[in-house]
């Protein structure tokens, strides 16, 4: 039988930083490291396959070597707990979530379909194709992708527009803006920051032009925006640092960039917090 939460002593033994912090919990033996802020992330190592709750909910599962991944939010509250539970016991992390700190972006003289699409015909496009990235942005590939830490998709970019920012286009307050801007010539290659399972790929999309999402395990997805050329379809797996893509200006887009972004279970987080963090090893 299952022990009872070990709270006290696991609570104990976890000072909390607001950004970076790596903590160590008692049973079942809980490792844990990342940034916490909203749009980061935080990478852990227990007991195969243990459950992950993450407030309240049952998110995740652990690999078979013990791994998993929970991202923050973009708009996540001030504190965040992860119950982790095995045969042996329960473990509790509460996390303390550092505000982010967002730009105000104002993109002037989109087309008015770019902006808030009005045509029957386009409102039943859209649909269509939100439903097809749905079903990528839901993929479960039994990968570790995120252990070996992410590097840059593309060389040599200007970073254009920073994760998060309020978007106002044509004068017209919209979502924030969940990926990272990072202007490149047309043609530019881009490379699969960490490995993982392309889940979609598709060119001709309304707003995202070519779209490539990535499967790097846990559900963290990454996807790559506006481009010109896709060269790995779906199911392709991809190790770290192979060209799959190049850069455009296709879809929703003022000049040739790659939008790059990430989401785990529906939460959007800011890919540039990954690069340069792993490899995770536990």
């Amino acid at each position: 039988m299952a022990r009872g939460l070990n709270r006290r002593a696991v609570l104990a033994a976890l000072p909390l930083s607001a950004l970076s912090a790596k903590a160590f919990a008692a049973a079942p033996g809980l490792t844990l490291s990342g940034k916490y802020v909203q749009g980061g992330y935080v990478v852990g190592r227990t007991t195969p396959r243990a459950m992950i709750d993450v407030d309240g909910k049952v998110l995740t599962t652990a690999s078979a070597n013990g791994w998993f991944f929970v991202g923050f939010d973009r708009d996540a509250p001030p504190t965040s707990v992860l119950t982790v539970t095995t045969p042996e016991g329960s473990a509790l992390h509460q996390a303390t979530i550092a505000p982010g700190d967002f730009d105000i972006q104002r993109i002037n003289g989109l087309p008015p379909e770019q902006v808030s699409p009005t045509d029957p015909v386009l409102l039943q496009r859209l649909l269509a194709e939100g439903a097809r990235k749905q079903a990528g942005f839901a993929s479960l590939a039994d990968l570790e992708g995120f252990r070996d830490g992410f590097i840059l998709p593309v060389t040599g970019a200007r970073r254009s527009a920073r994760f998060g920012g309020q978007r106002i286009l044509n004068g017209e307050p919209k979502r924030p803006h969940f990926g990272v801007d990072l202007a490149t010539p047309v043609g530019t290659p881009v490379r699969s920051p960490a490995p993982g399972l392309v889940a979609f790929a598709e060119t001709g999309l309304h707003f995202e032009g070519g779209l490539v999402l990535i499967d790097h395990g846990q559900g963290l997805i990454t996807a790559y925006l506006h481009l010109s050329k896709i060269l790995a379809p779906t199911g392709t797996y991809l190790k770290q640092g192979q060209v799959f893509a190049q850069t455009g200006k296709e879809g929703r887009a003022t000049g040739p960039h790659l939008c790059w972004r990430m989401k785990w279970r529906d939460r959007n987080l800011d890919p540039s917090l990954l690069v340069g963090a792993g490899p995770f090893r536990g």
